[in-house]
Formats: C-alpha cells, structure tokens, sequence
C-alpha cells in the first residue's frame, strides 16, 4: 500500500463511533506501520455516531480528493418509528411527543413519497453541525436556545419503501451530498399526519464506494499492520508531504 501518494479505504463504520473515531484509528495504525508520529488522514463526509455503514478515508495526497468524494451520491437504509418524535429527530434525545399513527397505511405512505423526490428544499436539524454566527446549531439545541435555520437545496434521486411492519418503516434513499436523513424522517412524519423519528441509519454507499466492498475498521487496521508498504519515486523530496 502507498499510503504517501494516496489510499482511499472504505470503513463500514460501527454503531457508536463518530467518523473521527474511526480517522484516528486508522491514522494510528499507519503511524505505527510508517514509524512516524504525524501522517495526513481524513475522511469524505461524516457520519452521525448512531449511524453505520460507508465512510471513505483518505490518506497521504488522496486527501486532496476529499471534496469530490464528498460530492459523491449517498444511498441510505433508514428505520423510522412512526407516531412518536425526538428533539433531535433521532435517538440522540428523548420522545418529546407522541402521535397517532393508526391511520397510516401502506398505500399513504407510497402516495406522499413522490413528494420528496427530485429538486426539494430541506431545513436541517437543530441537533446538527450547521454553522449559526459561528457556533454550531447543535451547541445551541443542546442548551435549550431555540434557533431558526433556513432551508436549502438539495436532490433526492430515489425514495423507495421497503419491506415494513408498522408502525415500523423501512426506506431506502439515495441523494446528494447535504441531505439529513433525519429532517426527512421528520417531514414524512408531517407530511403522514403524524410524528417521526429515525431509529437507524446505514449508508450503504458514497459514489461507487459500497458497503459490501468496505472493511471493518479492526480489519482495516491489521491489515496496514500487515501489508506491503510502497513509496513514490519523489518520497525524499515530499517526506512532509
């Protein structure tokens, strides 16, 4: 493995992890197996700590792909429990409210998906890293200050029901870089005469990075404990690099 001109390894992040757990895992091992005590290591677009699945890390000059990556299409697997809400539209808070969800059937919920589908404008969640005056928006959320975001732009290529006992609801979702699952969560509920909340989350591809191609990251580490290490020709002249 060239770690210095560049790797791009897809961890199926585990349950719990933030993405920077996952990056300092990684980024530890390669030091280990560099013997150095400083490497550039990132990755292309975070996931939530209760969320699993695809999360594409970067190393050495393959850091500079970051943001293209980034703008790579997401494919999710979302559970949804209908008839209840959370402040955070997951299971990072407590149920706030609960709602009655014995109306909804199969067929109102394939009739309401199409409305979510294509070009749409999106409010993110107050539990989320959206920058207001500088701060994020979920410091604020997280003291009880009430904030106001403004929607934005974003497209949902596909949104397809799955196999559901409800009030139990399984989707599958492919969008764009931007979109927060759980605001959809949120609005299906609305959009249901009911409330929402998402109760998992798998990424299950970043572009054509899937989760059937990633390791774990226990498998990812052995095996940069373990494999061949190769340098650039300019290794000399770019050993800061």
């Amino acid at each position: 493995m060239d770690f210095i001109s560049g790797e791009i390894i897809g961890i199926d992040k585990p349950l719990g992890w933030t993405s920077f757990d996952a990056v300092k895992r990684v980024r530890g091992a390669i030091q280990r197996r560099l013997n150095v005590k400083k490497f550039k290591v990132g990755h292309a677009g975070t996931l939530d700590p209760l969320a699993t699945g695809v999360l594409i890390i970067c190393t050495g000059r393959s850091t500079r792909d970051i943001e293209r990556l980034q703008n790579g299409t997401k494919e999710y697997i979302a559970t949804i429990r209908l008839g209840a809400t959370t402040p955070s539209f997951d299971l990072e808070t407590e149920i706030d409210a609960e709602y009655p969800y014995e109306h909804i059937t199969e067929e109102m919920i394939q009739e309401i998906l199409p409305n979510f589908e294509g070009n749409i404008m999106q409010v993110p969640p107050v539990y989320s890293a959206v920058k207001i005056d500088g701060k994020r928006a979920y410091k604020y959320a997280r003291k009880g200050a009430e904030v106001e975001l403004k929607a934005k732009p974003l497209v949902i290529d596909e949104i397809k029901m799955l196999p559901s006992i409800l009030p139990e609801l399984k989707l599958k979702i492919v969008c764009s870089k931007g979109t927060y699952i759980r605001a959809l969560t949120r609005d299906i509920g609305k959009a249901l005469n009911s409330g929402a909340h998402l109760t998992a989350l798998c990424r299950t591809r970043v572009g054509n990075i899937r989760i059937e191609d990633c390791m774990s990251v226990d498998e990812a580490v052995e095996k940069i404990a373990n494999c061949e290490i190769s340098y650039p020709e300019d290794f000399k002249l770019t050993i800061d690099d």
